[in-house]
C-alpha cells in the first residue's frame, strides 16, 4: 500500500480513466468506511438504550398505549422477532391494534413463512377484521389469500368456495361502505372474472354457470348506493357486450338493461345523492375533529330515520375507526344495538370491543354484563369479565358501586329462577358483597352509596341466605364505620319492625336516641322513638320513653337557642359597627363640607363664582385621588393573589387563571370524565371542578374546566350549545376577577357621585341663602359644568337655614386679640338690624 501511495498515477497514462474520473484513497476510503461503521454501532447503542428504557416504562405501567406502539416500531426496526411478536401480542391483550398496525404484522408473519403455515398469517387477518372495520384491511387479506393460499391460488374447488365464502364476509362487513365499498365488490369481480378466463370453451354450461355467477353480482354492485355507480354501471355494459349482448357501453342509459335492474340502480342513485353531502362532510379533511364527529352524529340520525338498521351499524363502524376512544359513540352504539338486536354475538362482540378501547367508562362495564347475562353466557364468562373490569380505573365511586350491584343483580336473578349453572349458589353473593363492602366502605363513609349496599346485602340475607343473624351482623358492621349517620340507624330499625321484633327495634332507640346527627337529626330520632312507642308499645313503654327523651329534646333545644342567639348577636354587632362607620364618615363629609364654606359675607359674586369653581376642582381632585386609590389597592391585590398562586396553585386556580372556561346547563348525572371527552377534540384541558350541593353532595349542573392556554380556551368556548347528555351546554369564559373588579368600579363610583352631587347641592344651597340674605333677588350663578337647576339631594347637616355668623364692625383678621366667644355666636335677625341701625 505504500508503493501505491508513493507512485500516483498521471493522467497520461493509459489507466482506462478520462480526466474527469478521480483515484479513490484507498487510506480515505478505509476511513470513510470506519466513520460509518461507528456512526451504526452508536445508532444501535441508541437502540438498545431506547428499547431498555421503554421496556421499564411498560413494566411499571402497562396501560401505557404510546409506549407499546414506540416499543413495537424500536424492535421491527432492530429485527428482532421474538420479541416483537410477544410486544405485539402483549399490546392487543390490553389494547385493540389499528388496521395499519394489523396489516404490517401480517405482512411481517407471511415474509417469514412458506406458504404452507399461511394459516397462522389468517388468523393475524381475522383477529384484526373483528376489531376494526377497515376496507384496505379486508382487500389486503383477500389479496394475500389469493396469493399464499395453495388451494385458491390453484383454483382447486375447495380454494374457490373457500375464497367465495371470504368475499361474501367482506361484503357482509363492509360493502355498503358509500366510499371505499366499491373496492371490495371490484376485488369480487375480478376474482369471479379470473375464473371465468381457464373454463374451456366446449363445456358451455360450466361456462354459462360462471357467467350468470359474475352477473349477479353485478347486480347486486349496482342496487347499493355507493361513490361511483356510472361506471360501475358502464363496466357492467362493457362486460355485458364481452358477453355477446349488443348493448351501448359507452351511454349511461338504463333502458338497455333488465328492467328490474334498471329500477334497482337508479333507487340507488337517489339513496346516494341523498347521501352525497353528508359524505362529504364526513370524509373531508380541512374540518376539525369536533366537526366532524357532530357530522357523524348526524349522518346517523339520517340514516336512522330511514329506518336500515344494516346502514345503520356500517356507520357506526365506520364512525369508530375514526374516533376509537370516544365513550359516548361507543355508549350511543351499544344502546342502539341493545334497542334493536338486543342479544347475539353481533352485540356481545361489539361490547367486548368497547369495554377495551374505553375500558375507564364504568357504565359499559355495567352494560357488558347486562349484555352477557342476556345472552345466556356462562358463569365463567360472566365472571372473567366482572373480574376484568374490577382492574380498570373508574374516575367515580359511584362506578365501582353500580359495577357490584350489577354482579350482585344476575347472580339473584339466575339463582331465584334457577336457570343458572350447577355452581351458583348464596355464597357467591355474598362474597361480592364481602368484595364490595372491603373495597368501598374506607371511601364512602356516610354516604347514601354504601347504605344503599349494605341494605342491599341485609335483604338478601334475609330473603336468599334464611339467616337473620347474618343481617343484623351487616347492619352492625355498617354502624361501626358510619355510626353517625341517620339513615342506617333508622333502616335498621325498618327491617326489625318489618319481621315483628319489637324489643329489638326498641332497645337500638335506646342505643341511638342521644346520639348526634347532623341538622335536625338528633330530634328526629327522639321523635321516631316516642312514635314507635305510641304504635306499637304499651302505656310502660311510652311513659318510659317520654322520661328518656324529654330531656334530651330539652337539651336539643337549648343548644338551638344558643346557637340561634350567637348567630343574631354576631350579626346585630356587626350591623352595630357597620351603622357607626357610616355614621362616621358621614360626620366627616358634613364637618370638611363646613369648613370649605366661604368666610367673606362681603365677597362680590365674581369671587364667589371664583370659590365656586376652586371647589369643583378640588372634589375633582379628590375623586382622582380616590380613583388612584383603588387602582393601588387593585394592584395590591393582584400581588396577593399572585402570591397565594404560588403558596397554593390548587386554592387560589378557581379565581386567578384566566384560561378556565365556566360551563352550565349541565346534566346532574354528568361527571368529569363526560365533560373530558366532551372537550377532547378541544384539547389542553388540565382540570375539571363539578360544582357539588353541600347537602345532597349532588351535581348542580355547573362546572369550571381549566385548560392550557387561551388558545384551546377560545376553542372549548366555540362549543357553546352543543349537546352532551341530552342538554345544551351553556359554554363561556370565566373571568370572576374582572367580574368583581367592574363590580367594585361601579359601586365606588356610584358612590363618589353622589357624594359629589352631594356635595355641589350643598355648596350651591349655601351660596343661594347667603345672596338672598343679601339682596330680595338672588342672582343664580351660571353652572360651568353640569345644570344648577336639577333636583339636587343634600347629604349631612343642612346648614343653609342657619343664621350666618357675621363678625362685628371693626374686626380684622390681624387682630386675634380682640375676639371675643360673643362675636363667635349666631347672630338673630333682631340683632342684626340694631346692628345696621346702629351703624
Amino acid at each position: 500500500m505504500e508503493e501505491f501511495e508513493k507512485s500516483p498515477v498521471s493522467v497520461g497514462e493509459d489507466t482506462g480513466m478520462d480526466e474527469n474520473d478521480t483515484v479513490e484513497n484507498p487510506k480515505t476510503s478505509r476511513k470513510s468506511s470506519s466513520d460509518s461503521e461507528s456512526s451504526d454501532s452508536e445508532d444501535e447503542a441508541d437502540q438498545k438504550e431506547q428499547l431498555l428504557t421503554l421496556e421499564y416504562e411498560l413494566s411499571r405501567n402497562p396501560s401505557n398505549y404510546d409506549a407499546h406502539v414506540q416499543y413495537i416500531k424500536l424492535l421491527r426496526r432492530s429485527g428482532e422477532i421474538e420479541k416483537l411478536r410477544e410486544a405485539r401480542e402483549n399490546m392487543n391483550t390490553l389494547f385493540p391494534l389499528s388496521p395499519e398496525m394489523w396489516i404490517e404484522w401480517a405482512k411481517d408473519e407471511a415474509s417469514l413463512s412458506n406458504d404452507s403455515n399461511f394459516e397462522s398469517v389468517e388468523k393475524l387477518y381475522e383477529r384484526g377484521v373483528s376489531e376494526y372495520l377497515s376496507i384496505p384491511l379486508w382487500c389486503d387479506y383477500l389479496k394475500s389469500v389469493q396469493e399464499h393460499d395453495p388451494k385458491v391460488r390453484d383454483c382447486s374447488a375447495d380454494g374457490i368456495s373457500k375464497a367465495r365464502d371470504l368475499f361474501e364476509r367482506a361484503v357482509t362487513a363492509a360493502a355498503l361502505h358509500v366510499s371505499q365499498g366499491s373496492l371490495i365488490w371490484d376485488a369480487y369481480i375480478q376474482f369471479e372474472q379470473a375464473i371465468l378466463l381457464p373454463i374451456d370453451q366446449s363445456n358451455i354450461q360450466a361456462k354459462e354457470k360462471q357467467v350468470q355467477r359474475i352477473r349477479s353480482v353485478f347486480h347486486r354492485y349496482l342496487s347499493i348506493p355507493l361513490a361511483n355507480l356510472k361506471s360501475t354501471l358502464l363496466a357492467y355494459k362493457t362486460w355485458e357486450v364481452e358477453q355477446g349482448n349488443s348493448l351501448d357501453a359507452e351511454s349511461d342509459n338504463v333502458l338497455e338493461i333488465s328492467s328490474h335492474v334498471a329500477s334497482a340502480f337508479q333507487k340507488a342513485e337517489e339513496m346516494f345523492k341523498a347521501r352525497a353531502h353528508l359524505e362529504d362532510q364526513i370524509t373531508r379533511r380541512d374540518v376539525s375533529e369536533s366537526e366532524r364527529f357532530q357530522h357523524y352524529m348526524s349522518y346517523l340520525d339520517f340514516e336512522k330515520s330511514s329506518g336500515d338498521p344494516a346502514r345503520v351499524q356500517i356507520l357506526y363502524e365506520r364512525a369508530i375507526t375514526d374516533f376509537p376512544v370516544s365513550s359516548d359513540l361507543w355508549l350511543h352504539y351499544t344502546r342502539y344495538l341493545d334497542k334493536t338486536l338486543k342479544a347475539g354475538n353481533v352485540v356481545k362482540d361489539v361490547y367486548s370491543r368497547a369495554t377495551r378501547s374505553c375500558p375507564w367508562v364504568g357504565e359499559l362495564w355495567v352494560r357488558y354484563l347486562l349484555c352477557l347475562e342476556r345472552g345466556l353466557a356462562s358463569e365463567k364468562e360472566i365472571s372473567a369479565a366482572f373480574e376484568k373490569s374490577l382492574k380498570c380505573t373508574f374516575s367515580t365511586l359511584e362506578e365501582y358501586l353500580d359495577l357490584f350491584l350489577t354482579r350482585v343483580d344476575g347472580l339473584r336473578r339466575r339463582i331465584s329462577s334457577a336457570s343458572g349453572d350447577d355452581v351458583l349458589n348464596y355464597s357467591m353473593i355474598k362474597e361480592s358483597f364481602q368484595q364490595a363492602a372491603d373495597y368501598l366502605s374506607p371511601h364512602m363513609k356516610n354516604t347514601g352509596g354504601l347504605l344503599r349496599l349494605h341494605a342491599y346485602w341485609a335483604h338478601l340475607e334475609l330473603k336468599l341466605g334464611n339467616d337473620l343473624n347474618a343481617a343484623r351482623g351487616v347492619w352492625e358492621s355498617l354502624l361501626k364505620s358510619c355510626g353517625s349517620m341517620l339513615e342506617a340507624w333508622q333502616s335498621y330499625i325498618a327491617m326489625e319492625i318489618e319481621l315483628d321484633h319489637i324489643n329489638e327495634a326498641r332497645a337500638i332507640y335506646k342505643r341511638c336516641y342521644s346520639k348526634k346527627f347532623s341538622g335536625t337529626g338528633s330530634e328526629d330520632i327522639c321523635h321516631s322513638w316516642l312514635r314507635f312507642e305510641r304504635e306499637f308499645g304499651t302505656l310502660e313503654d311510652l311513659s318510659h320513653a317520654e322520661q328518656k327523651v324529654t330531656p334530651r329534646l330539652e337539651e336539643l333545644q337549648l343548644f338551638r337557642l344558643l346557637q340561634e342567639s350567637k348567630c343574631f348577636t354576631g350579626a346585630t354587632d356587626q350591623r352595630v359597627q357597620t351603622l357607626k362607620n357610616t355614621a362616621r364618615e358621614k360626620r366627616k363629609s358634613s364637618s370638611s363640607a363646613i369648613d370649605d364654606q366661604s368666610t367673606a359675607k362681603q365677597q362680590k359674586y365674581t369671587s364667589q363664582n371664583k370659590i365656586l369653581h376652586e371647589k369643583e376642582n378640588t372634589q375633582g381632585l379628590n375623586l382622582a385621588e380616590v380613583n388612584d386609590g383603588e387602582e393601588k389597592k387593585g394592584k395590591v391585590e393582584e400581588q396577593v393573589n399572585e402570591k397565594q398562586m404560588k403558596d397554593n396553585p390548587t386554592k387560589s386556580r378557581l379565581y386567578t387563571d384566566q384560561c378556565t372556561a365556566f360551563v352550565s346547563n349541565m346534566s346532574i348525572t354528568a361527571k368529569d370524565e363526560d365533560l373530558h371527552q366532551f372537550f377532547s377534540d378541544v384539547g389542553g384541558v388540565t382540570a375539571i371542578r363539578i360544582l357539588l350541593d353541600k347537602f345532597t353532595g349532588k351535581s348542580r349542573g355547573l362546572a369550571y374546566v381549566d385548560f392550557e392556554d387561551d388558545e384551546h380556551l377560545a376553542a372549548a368556548v366555540a362549543k357553546n350549545k352543543q349537546m352532551l347528555l341530552g342538554k345544551k351546554l351553556s359554554i363561556s369564559r370565566s373571568n370572576p376577577k374582572q367580574r368583581k373588579r367592574e363590580s367594585f368600579s361601579r359601586t365606588a363610583a356610584g358612590e363618589d357621585a353622589s357624594n359629589q352631587s352631594g356635595r355641589h347641592g350643598s355648596s350651591v344651597s349655601k351660596e343661594s341663602g347667603e345672596h338672598s340674605q343679601g339682596s330680595r333677588t338672588p342672582r343664580v350663578p351660571q353652572s360651568t359644568g353640569r345644570k344648577r337647576d336639577e333636583n339636587i339631594q343634600l347629604k349631612g347637616k343642612n346648614t343653609f337655614a342657619l343664621p350666618r355668623n357675621v363678625k362685628p364692625l371693626g374686626w380684622t383678621a390681624n387682630k386675634p386679640g380682640t375676639r371675643t366667644e360673643e362675636d363667635e355666636k349666631p347672630k338673630s335677625n333682631d340683632e342684626f338690624r340694631k346692628m345696621f341701625m346702629k351703624s
